[in-house]
């Protein structure tokens, strides 16, 4: 399925009125963690995600590295169209020290504003649709993060409140001071972990959920290719999933779900997305990319329809989801 739509339906993300189109935009890739950054293709994706009624566009303060530079681009490309749209954006890293970004947290009330600031700052705007605690911080209590950012809520800074990668017991005790309205965690056919507990709680709270690395970080596509074929600066160059062993089970499988996609006129890709749409209507995916070809690949996944022949035979070539863990021991979030 080739073709593409403007018709993107919309979906209903959480008990507070968060509607965003089907498919959203992650544009951590952009910037960061997937080679070389060119802001010309991805202002360009950008625009095109909005003419194809894209609505959540995803960004954060680590993607920058500290620089802002992320945000920044973001906020330059939907400048003529930024009330039509979700910006999302998220805190809670240390990014003081070069040496343990990504594994030093900061989620203290102070730093929270700090950075809110810096971000309303970066994007250009007045608030933040969606303001995400980026990884639970073990030495601040949720309660006083979820404190926080409710009074930057009451404040106009931040119209809803986000968590990303937190576990059952986290999400309960934030969404007891604060309702959280999303829930930004890994899952795709490829990563399954948040069936077993997490999903649960969200749907039983009301609180929307948004998959990051929806394809795999790349995997599933028509483009992988094994770890060492990447450059050092691309997170699939030590990714475990691309290592010698699991490499080429997960490749096997993809061969499996690319003729499964062949069948129905789609895309390995376009299936991928379409199996995590089919897992609920509160569920909207954020796939990343800096191509408006492949933006307008992945948004024509929402007109594919799965009937449950097609999801039980996803089901037997991945029951498990990929070979290889997602994280490093030193890098694995509070609940997995």
């Amino acid at each position: 399925m080739t073709q593409h739509t403007t018709n993107l339906p919309r979906r209903t993300l959480g008990g507070q009125g968060l509607q965003a189109g089907a498919i959203g935009l992650g544009t951590m890739g952009m910037t960061i963690a997937y080679g070389t950054s060119d802001e010309t293709s991805g202002t360009a994706t950008i625009h095109r995600a909005h003419e194809l009624g894209v609505t959540l566009f995803d960004t954060a303060e680590l993607y920058g590295m500290g620089t802002g530079s992320n945000e920044q681009l973001l906020g330059r490309a939907v400048k003529g169209f930024r009330d039509d749209i979700l910006l999302a954006t998220k805190f809670g890293f240390d990014l003081s020290d070069p040496a343990r970004i990504g594994r030093a947290f900061d989620s203290r009330p102070e730093h929270i504003r700090q950075v809110t600031e810096d971000s309303l700052r970066h994007l250009g705007t007045d608030h933040i649709d969606v303001l995400y605690q980026h990884r639970v911080d073990p030495n601040v209590p949720i309660e006083d993060v979820a404190g926080t950012v409710g009074e930057l809520i009451a404040e106009g800074k931040v119209r809803y409140f986000g968590l990303s990668e937190a576990g059952p017991e986290t999400i309960r005790r934030a969404h007891a001071v604060h309702p959280v309205s999303v829930l930004q965690t890994e899952y795709s056919v490829f990563e399954r972990a948040v069936e077993a507990e997490v999903l649960p709680v969200v749907r039983e709270l009301g609180i929307g959920f948004v998959p990051y690395s929806p394809l795999g970080r790349g995997f599933l596509t028509a483009a992988v290719k094994p770890a060492a074929e990447y450059p050092a600066e691309d997170m699939r160059s030590t990714d475990d999933r691309w290592q010698p062993g699991n490499y080429e089970k997960n490749l096997a499988a993809v061969r499996e779900l690319t003729a499964l996609a062949a069948s129905k006129g789609a895309t390995v890709t376009q299936l991928a997305l379409a199996w995590l749409l089919a897992q609920g209507d509160d569920i909207v995916p954020i796939p990343g990319t800096r191509s408006p070809h492949r933006l307008e690949e992945n948004v024509a996944a929402a007109q594919v329809a799965l009937t449950p022949q097609d999801l039980g035979r996803i089901e037997e070539i991945l029951p498990h989801g990929a070979a290889g863990s997602r994280y490093s021991e030193a890098t694995l979030p509070d609940w997995k």
